[in-house]
């Protein structure tokens, strides 16, 4: 099992995307992992990423999470 911490990006229908513009590489530390989500998210959701799931190897952490502000 990897022990990277990594997101999963989803698109509007809620399925995966993948791109080499959506940045997939493990970073080292949860909060590594969400400061760039934290630095990133207005990105990826021009990109058309509408939410995220943070993984730890082969297990969800948490997600789905919406990267638009609730209503």
């Amino acid at each position: 099992m990897s022990s990277d911490w990594t997101w999963l990006y989803f698109d509007a229908h809620g399925e995966t995307m993948e791109s080499p513009a959506l940045a997939t590489k493990g970073f080292p530390t949860q909060s590594d992992a969400e400061n760039y989500l934290g630095e990133s998210w207005r990105d990826l959701l021009a990109a058309g990423v509408e939410s995220v799931t943070l993984r730890h190897g082969d297990g969800v952490v948490y997600g789905p999470m919406s990267l638009r502000a609730p209503e």
